[in-house]
């Protein structure tokens, strides 16, 4: 059976053609696109079929909630619509997944050198698993564990309430209303949080950027040049900036992993973790993980891996198609 399947993010979009035997799939055509240089998803699928497809059913993930078939990009000023790609597209059967849902179903055709361990957790540990995701935004998704196998679900968890544990952080909360409404998880922890994080200590510090770290933040993405400086060692506010971004990830992460009680494994995917997996490694992200008071126990017995195939968001509406044709 061959199948489309897509990740739309708020910076580019994958459509994939696979071809699939039950959990096995085999990738036949893969590209990449701009998502902001198109008015629309029906533009970028249709675009890509006309190179040639032989397949009538697509599942996509999508950045933002999916409700009855649609879905109101967060981070893309798009509107997708399940049934109206089903007609442009001439498909027998499209559906939707929330991008982490997407996530959720990928791991099943994963295998181990597609996993870095942050915490080994209880050997055999088995039960409900959690997702989490920091990239364009912050993605939160949950796998229910019905005693044979994972029900992946969709979660708007990234949204939830930014809760400050100390006075930086709380200074941090200050600076953040200034700018947002609401401030959520997603305002700090995302590329955008990273910048946020590096601006917030900049004013809160008083120490200007230097001049060749505002020079490269302004020609490229900013939180991207925040990372490398911090990783190479070359600006101070900017380890500290991905210091409490790592800091904030581990304890976000163990607050889902309170939630779903994630007895099974906590994953951690999008595209920022494994460019800063040596940072994830070290103390900063299991220490916010299971500074939990009494439940430390519990968060310390759960496995904590982090995602290394950045294709994984590809594979799981690949087989959610699959797995739900008609």
């Amino acid at each position: 059976m061959q199948v489309m399947a897509g990740d739309i993010g708020g910076t580019k979009t994958r459509l994939a053609i696979f071809e699939t035997d039950g959990p096995g799939l085999e990738t036949l055509r893969e590209e990449t696109f701009p998502s902001r240089a198109y008015d629309g998803l029906e533009q970028i699928a249709g675009e890509f079929l006309e190179r040639g497809a032989d397949c009538d059913l697509a599942c996509f993930g999508v950045a933002g909630p999916v409700r009855d078939g649609r879905c109101r990009t967060t981070n893309l000023p798009w509107e997708i619509n399940a049934e109206l790609l089903r007609r442009t597209l001439g498909m027998r059967q499209v559906s939707l997944l929330n991008d982490l849902e997407a996530n959720a179903w990928g791991i099943s055709a994963l295998g181990p050198e597609d996993f870095a361990s942050l915490n080994p957790g209880e050997p055999d540990a088995s039960g409900n698993r959690a997702v989490i995701a920091a990239g364009t935004g912050l993605g939160q998704a949950g796998l229910y564990w019905d005693g044979e196998r994972h029900h992946p679900f969709a979660t708007e968890g990234g949204h939830t309430d930014f809760a400050p544990g100390n006075e930086l952080e709380q200074a941090l909360l200050s600076f953040l209303q200034r700018d947002y409404e609401h401030v959520s998880w997603e305002r700090v922890l995302s590329g955008p949080g990273l910048v946020n994080l590096h601006r917030f200590l900049r004013e809160h510090l008083r120490r200007p950027a230097p001049a060749w770290l505002s020079e490269e933040m302004g020609q490229g993405d900013p939180a991207a040049a925040i990372s490398r400086a911090a990783l190479a060692g070359d600006d101070p506010l900017c380890t500290q900036a991905l210091d409490l971004f790592v800091h904030f990830y581990g304890v976000e992460a163990g607050n889902q992993a309170l939630k779903l009680m994630a007895r099974g494994g906590v994953y951690i995917g999008g595209g920022i973790a494994p460019k800063i997996l040596p940072r994830l490694q070290g103390a900063g992200f299991m220490l916010g993980f299971t500074a939990k008071g009494r439940m430390r126990e519990l968060l310390e017995a759960m496995p904590v891996r982090v995602i290394l195939n950045d294709r994984t968001a590809l594979f799981g509406p690949a087989l959610y198609a699959s797995q739900r044709a008609k």
